[in-house]
């Protein structure tokens, strides 16, 4: 090999290198910059494991339907939180404000709250908007049947909007 093919042997080398480099750089901004939106939802709402401990039960107000979490129990008017999957409470509605709340239907915002088994990631929140809907008369009062999340960005399941079963 000449002294100029080593030449040109090193320079192309040096510029795949600064290639992998760049690339490398730029896709950790991106994952970088997606976590971060992600980090503050998370941060907003309590963990799944420990929202069970901040349930409380509402107070019956004028007639309006609750939420039975899981089914069971007497509805909660205005719940704060709602467990979206029973079986496990892998998933739970969180840190919910109410905008309206009716006797037809419920609208508010929050924070869906995902825990990941071990060995398969860190527990994410996903903010979305929530709508109760559905009342029957239930033992112990009235309560939503039903409800509606839709996410306002990336989410948990890879659809936009969900429905639960409250009932």
């Amino acid at each position: 090999m000449t002294e100029r093919e080593r030449f040109r042997w090193a320079r192309g080398r040096t510029a795949l290198v600064a290639f992998a480099l760049v690339t490398a750089v730029a896709a950790g901004g991106v994952w970088w910059s997606q976590g971060a939106d992600r980090a503050s939802a998370v941060d907003a709402a309590p963990k799944t494991s420990a929202v069970q401990d901040v349930k409380s039960p509402g107070k019956p107000s004028g007639g309006l339907p609750g939420v039975r979490d899981c089914g069971i129990g007497e509805p909660q008017i205005k719940p704060q939180v709602i467990t979206l999957t029973c079986a496990d409470a892998g998933m739970v509605a969180t840190a919910i404000t109410w905008e309206r709340y009716g006797s037809r239907e419920a609208e508010g915002t929050g924070v869906v709250q995902v825990e990941r088994t071990a060995g398969a990631g860190a527990d994410a929140g996903f903010p979305a908007t929530f709508r109760l809907y559905g009342p029957e008369p239930v033992a112990g009062g009235r309560a939503f049947t039903g409800l509606e999340v839709t996410y306002e960005g990336s989410t948990p399941l890879g659809d936009t909007t969900e429905m639960y079963n409250l009932a």
